[in-house]
């Protein structure tokens, strides 16, 4: 029993960490449930969300309802996610309008100690591999040069955002904020209808979460589990190609309209079609503080990977648990 709410808590808090990735745009919550050693079981939990599991409700079956779905183990992670997106949209519309250069200095050295530790599950290297790990990073390089479209809160766009959200959140290295930043909705969605509960923006959104989770996983864990290796690499190299979204020194370029006027969105803040990266040209305390917030976030995932354990131990569902209170 004991082991069963430890089992709860430390779930809760690995889904409080893929939460907060999520929120933040280039920082993937698929790549901190990897690198936490939850990404598998996450991938089968979800896809037995299925007919089954519901013949299996139907029938009042709910201790083989619980064991086929692993829903405890949903549930707490989901509980995590929720609780870190509710708390962390809040934070982070702070730091980004006021600190936005230290906090993508943090999530750089995040996502960039994510690459080894990830591609260090790799168990056989072969050209596969490598051919996969390059595609990976050049397909991200490529999605970090497109162009943010404009806003729209029309009810079947946002069910679209909500199935490419989910399905790029599940997958370490493709952020589901960067995707929704990239259709136009990121603002829209993680801050504004997540902070003022904006349910008219927020229900068709979730209806798309909804169709996206169990349609992708079962496809994700089919691939996962077929060809795991080159999964891992095609996936590392997402996060290796990721970087480019988070470089700290960037300055926003707005978008205009013929007369060279910047276009706004309804509440007056100008609409962001991309950036200009740029290296500083003195080393002064900016930089050595940025230094210093990327160190800590390599060592953040270093202290994640560490208190996450033997990931094939994370795998193994703790329903037996459940069963024996």
């Amino acid at each position: 029993m004991k082991d069963f709410f430890k089992d709860i808590f430390f779930n809760f808090l690995k889904g409080f960490g893929v939460g907060g990735a999520n929120v933040i745009p280039g920082v993937s919550g698929g790549t901190i449930a990897l690198i936490t050693g939850i990404f598998e079981r996450l991938i089968h939990a979800l896809k037995s969300l299925d007919f089954k599991a519901a013949k299996l409700l139907f029938r009042a079956k709910f201790n083989d309802f619980l064991e086929y779905t692993d829903l405890v183990f949903l549930l707490s992670v989901f509980a995590g996610i929720l609780v870190s997106i509710v708390s962390f949209a809040r934070i982070l519309d702070y730091l980004f309008k006021e600190f936005p250069v230290y906090v993508w200095s943090y999530f750089f050295g995040l996502i960039l100690a994510s690459v080894f530790f990830v591609a260090k599950t790799i168990s056989k290297v072969t050209f596969g591999v490598i051919l996969t790990f390059i595609i990976g990073t050049g397909i991200a390089v490529f999605m970090s040069t497109l162009n943010p479209a404009t806003e729209n809160d029309s009810f079947i766009y946002l069910i679209i955002c909500g199935v490419a959200a989910v399905s790029s959140m599940l997958l370490p290295g493709l952020s589901g904020s960067f995707v929704l930043m990239l259709m136009g909705n990121y603002e829209l969605v993680m801050i504004d209808a997540v902070n003022h509960l904006n349910f008219k923006i927020l229900i068709p959104f979730a209806i798309g979460v909804a169709i996206g989770l169990p349609l992708f996983s079962k496809a994700l864990s089919w691939i996962y589990r077929k060809f795991k290796n080159q999964t891992i690499s095609i996936l590392s190299g997402f996060i290796l190609g990721s970087l480019s979204i988070l470089w700290p020194w960037k300055k926003p370029i707005f978008l205009t309209d013929a007369n060279g006027i910047n276009i706004e969105k309804p509440d007056g803040e100008p609409v962001i079609s991309a950036y200009q990266r740029y290296l500083p040209d003195t080393f002064d305390r900016e930089v050595i503080l940025c230094i210093a917030l990327l160190l800590i976030g390599i060592l953040t995932i270093w202290l994640i990977q560490r208190l996450a354990g033997d990931p094939q131990k994370s795998a193994e569902p703790a329903v037996n648990d459940f069963f024996s209170i």
